[in-house]
């Protein structure tokens, strides 16, 4: 569960939502999708841009099904939605009066992404969230209209980036953040794959063709998503970051120019490189450059990881899939009071932070080796 004050920052030229502008025909959903510290958060704020284009920030709704399975749960399923990851006020949607008769989750979904749209003045509304990775092939059951956007990344830079966000946020300084984003790779690629194989419309670019080219790689993405193109959506300047997150691992999104991370870039610890480069070789020697991944993949292993090591890199990553699961279904079906307790003890009457304790923020200043 993440709570966090939003970010002020907003452009001038935005819907005020006192004033809405007049209502245009939605459609949706578009979900964004990627590994995290892979530019999803690029990608979301260059997209939204467009006026036509109405996504959630990390919405996450679609975490948090189980609660629409219990009636007293999903009557309060905006509250609920709101003290989970503040949702809500992140979004500005405190004038959605949802009606009584929803009664599950791609209900709730859209009727949220249809009032963000309506403040916004677009017309197609969706969410952007790695949290997704696992899940698309549940949202497209759930949504049949619904358009994929995948981002691609070199998992050693994701792995460097992880490591610079977890001087930030209690989230990727976790153990077993290495070996979550390796792993979910593979996940995200295999739901991919079964997209395509059933028909699901789905646009995938990688990363440093989005830094490297943003106007050819944004006008394939609206081209996808049959919306016009505007130079807009090539630029930072005078983006609504107003729902992201607050960190120092998003000042990069809350710029005003597209820079790649690669220019700031660390070094990984010899065991973790060693771990990231033998599977960047597994997957170039059985995929390819069939996967998009793979045509930008750098400095892969001379070895392959064996098989041992697969085998348990793929339990614990069960493991890890299993404790991210946990507390979504807890949080889904247990009464809300609970988790008001809960975090009025676990914070000590202080606001929510995502910051690392000292003790983790230390470790990883210090480059210390993570599993």
């Amino acid at each position: 569960m993440t709570e966090m004050k939003r970010n002020g920052s907003r452009s001038q030229d935005k819907a005020d939502p006192n004033h809405p502008p007049a209502a245009r025909p939605v459609s949706g959903p578009v979900f964004v999708v990627g590994v995290w510290r892979s530019g999803t958060s690029l990608l979301y704020a260059l997209l939204n841009q467009h006026p036509d284009m109405g996504l959630f920030y990390e919405g996450d709704l679609a975490v948090l099904r189980p609660m629409f399975h219990i009636s007293y749960s999903r009557k309060n399923w905006l509250r609920r939605w709101e003290y989970w990851n503040a949702g809500v006020s992140r979004h500005r949607l405190e004038s959605l009066q949802p009606s009584p008769s929803i009664a599950s989750l791609a209900e709730a979904t859209e009727a949220a992404g249809r009032e963000y749209c309506r403040m916004k003045g677009a017309r197609i509304w969706g969410c952007k969230s790695p949290s997704y990775y696992d899940r698309l092939l549940k949202l497209a059951h759930d949504f049949p209209q619904a358009r994929f956007v995948v981002i691609w990344r070199d998992p050693e830079d994701i792995c460097v980036s992880i490591r610079n966000a977890a001087a930030h946020s209690r989230w990727f300084a976790g153990r077993g953040m290495i070996r979550r984003a390796i792993l979910a790779c593979e996940m995200l690629k295999k739901q991919c794959d079964t997209l395509v194989s059933r028909g699901v419309p789905v646009h995938q670019i990688h990363y440093q063709e989005l830094v490297g080219d943003p106007a050819k790689t944004m006008r394939g993405v609206c081209q996808f998503l049959d919306v016009p193109f505007v130079p807009a959506v090539t630029s930072l300047e005078g983006a609504d970051r107003g729902a992201v997150f607050e960190g120092g691992h998003h000042s990069l999104v809350k710029g005003t120019q597209i820079v790649s991370s690669r220019k700031r870039r660390g070094t990984l610890p010899p065991r973790i490189e060693k771990k990231v480069r033998q599977y960047k070789a597994l997957w170039k020697a059985e995929i390819g450059e069939k996967w998009m991944l793979c045509r930008y993949l750098s400095d892969p292993s001379d070895t392959l990881p064996g098989r041992w090591e697969r085998t348990t890199d793929r339990l614990l990553f069960s493991l890890l899939r299993l404790k991210d699961t946990a507390p979504r279904v807890a949080y889904s079906l247990l009464p809300l009071w609970v988790w008001i307790c809960y975090r009025w003890v676990k914070y000590h009457h202080q606001p929510f932070s995502d910051k690392p304790s000292p003790k983790r923020r230390q470790q990883y200043v210090a480059d210390r080796p993570d599993s």
